[in-house]
């Protein structure tokens, strides 16, 4: 009787672990995370504290607005104003989804000004208690520029009458453009200090819903693990290190376990490298460089940040945790492989070249054990995979910003323990996107009245969705500012003056016409379609492509895209010279573009180390 009592006993503990485990496993297969990076917020209805300025009457909506030219938004690789449009958007969308846990990767604010953090914690108060979503913040390059706070502003708030207006935290010599510049200390760039006090909430501090939370300098685990323990190590001053013999700056990375089953390490990869001639003062911003270069300057100055992930990638393995990295910057190269022959072409310090990291950026965390990254600060959509040789797989991927096409967020789905899908989701329509064009339309006027050079144009604001918009942004920006400032002269020069045919009647000499026609009639083309579009198609193609990866294909179209690989093709292949030889990188660039691991829906095996397109991609 007994022993019978014994085998039930055995056979119910038996089921009720089965249970547990059937339990955390649905629990691993509801999860879902968002990532939206580069936010770039800036609060367009700001009131500042210590001035009674409000900015510009908007005569569509009544409302006051603190926003930036369009002028400056079409010379910058980001908006400034329609981005908070576009978050509200991304954030609606996630909440109709059901998505509990959402992911800033840094460039969350526009520079980490107060006026800008203090709305951006507004907004995630307002959905995390309205939705219970759980968010959770790691900084980027300019949140914050420098590591303590310093006096900044920016000259080119629009004013009054369609003129620039400058806002300031400190008097300074500017040039007087016919208004007073507005002095405000609430567009100064705040450090760590400010930026955490304001976002305490969202992940950079333990809380009592998080299963687990700790940090690179914290000395429990898992096993021993509690609030009150981790509430200590978790003020600014437990997280520091040396970044010199005299300087010491925070470092504010965490690992959390926001929901059973999955954790998430959220690595603060600013490295404020000290400048030439740094006096001894910690605190003094002027001190330190800014820390847009990323991972490259982490293997020289903040080598604790690999060991500790070493540390957590053996923990996440002992626990049975799926264990996902995000950052602000790519751990892989971007570029599709073209990082090399953008130098030859453009120059080391164009085309954002010295944000690529090293591969020895990739093999680092590839062997201290990460898998997976997802990663932002390059406003591009990508999947690039390192592979190193021990075997290890790094998969890095790189979440689109909302202020620049392809405006787009990232939705990652934990199938399995180590199955991971991945959704990538344009921002199409954005309501209210529209409701400050007025106000350009008062700028364009003062330009034109001014007689000003190289004036943007107005086409922009006959656009009819957000989509729209950014593909103008990005139309407008490689006119007034990439080939202006990137292109070589002569290939410039080559490209810009001539329609799709006469490119490729320059390609084929004349013993390949004969095989060139007859390539055309296989593909259903002619001569004539190449008249459609011209050299400036192609580049402004090229850099939709270089951006979005695969959610390019759909915008530039099946047939324009053969028309192109056949163009590129014989551009790839021309005879040697000067021109040729700038003809033949372009081509291939282009080329190896098309050729680039899925980007749009795709699925991540962890075990095999393989990205796989899904099926609705």
């Amino acid at each position: 009787m007994v022993l019978g009592i014994n085998k039930l006993l055995l056979i119910v503990s038996l089921l009720l672990i089965s249970c547990k485990g059937n339990n955390k496993t649905k629990q691993l297969e509801n999860i879902k995370i968002a990532f939206m990076s580069d936010v770039h917020l800036q609060d367009i209805y700001a009131t500042f504290s210590d001035t009674d300025y409000k900015g510009i009457k908007n005569p569509l909506t009544g409302k006051y607005n603190t926003i930036r030219t369009m002028e400056s938004q079409l010379h910058s690789t980001r908006l400034f104003n329609e981005n908070y449009f576009a978050f509200l958007a991304a954030l609606e969308d996630a909440v109709h989804k059901g998505i509990k846990i959402i992911a800033l990767p840094g460039d969350f604010s526009d520079d980490g000004q107060p006026m800008n953090v203090r709305a951006l914690r507004k907004i995630l108060d307002t959905y995390s208690k309205k939705y219970n979503i759980t968010f959770l913040v790691i900084t980027g390059n300019h949140d914050p520029g420098r590591p303590f706070a310093q006096d900044a502003g920016k000259k080119d708030f629009l004013g009054e009458g369609g003129q620039p207006q400058a806002i300031l935290s400190k008097q300074g010599n500017i040039e007087n453009n016919g208004l007073q510049p507005i002095i405000t200390q609430d567009v100064k760039e705040w450090g760590y200090a400010g930026i955490l006090n304001q976002l305490s909430d969202f992940g950079f501090f333990p809380q009592e819903k998080f299963q687990y939370w700790e940090t690179p300098f914290s000395s429990y685990d898992y096993e021993n693990y509690t609030l009150e323990k981790a509430l200590v190590v978790s003020r600014l001053n437990q997280r520091q290190y040396p970044i010199s013999e005299n300087l010491v700056v925070p470092d504010v990375s965490y690992l959390v376990g926001p929901q059973e089953g999955v954790w998430l390490l959220a690595l603060d990869a600013n490295v404020y490298v000290p400048v030439k001639g740094a006096d001894s003062d910690s605190q003094n911003p002027k001190n330190y460089s800014g820390a847009s270069t990323g991972y490259n300057n982490v293997l020289t100055h903040k080598q604790h940040l690999i060991s500790w992930v070493g540390k957590v990638v053996k923990e996440a393995q002992k626990r049975g945790k799926t264990l996902i990295a995000f950052s602000h910057y790519p751990m892989v190269e971007f570029n599709d492989g073209t990082s090399e022959l953008k130098k030859a072409l453009f120059g080391s310090d164009k085309m954002q070249l010295h944000r690529v990291p090293k591969e020895d950026v990739a093999k680092a965390f590839a062997d201290a054990g990460l898998k997976v990254h997802f990663g932002g600060h390059m406003h591009i959509n990508d999947t690039g995979i390192h592979k190193t040789k021990k075997g290890n797989v790094l998969i890095n991927v790189q979440t689109p910003s909302l202020a620049a096409y392809p405006a787009a967020y990232k939705i990652l789905t934990v199938q399995s323990k180590n199955i991971l899908d991945v959704e990538t989701v344009p921002l199409v329509s954005v309501p209210r996107f529209r409701e400050l064009f007025p106000l350009y339309e008062k700028e364009h006027e003062y330009l034109i009245e001014n007689k000003k050079e190289q004036i943007w144009s107005q086409e922009i604001l006959n656009t009819n969705n957000y989509q729209e918009y950014v593909t103008w942004h990005l139309r407008e920006l490689v006119r007034l500012r990439f080939i202006p400032d990137d292109w070589p002269s002569v290939l410039k020069e080559h490209l810009l003056k001539q329609s799709g045919k006469e490119l490729l009647v320059t390609a084929t000499d004349s013993n390949g016409m004969s095989q060139i026609q007859s390539l055309l009639a296989q593909q259903n083309l002619t001569f004539l379609d190449f008249e459609d579009w011209d050299g400036y198609d192609l580049v402004f193609d090229f850099y939709r492509l270089h951006n979005a990866d695969h959610l390019a294909l759909n915008d530039i179209g099946s047939k324009r895209i053969k028309q192109y690989k056949i163009l590129l093709g014989h551009l790839s292949q021309m005879e040697e010279s000067k021109m040729s030889d700038q003809l033949r990188d372009f081509a291939k660039m282009f080329q190896k573009h098309f050729e680039g691991a899925p980007s749009g829906h795709f699925r991540i095996d962890l075990n095999e180390g393989t990205v796989q397109t899904l099926l609705n991609n």
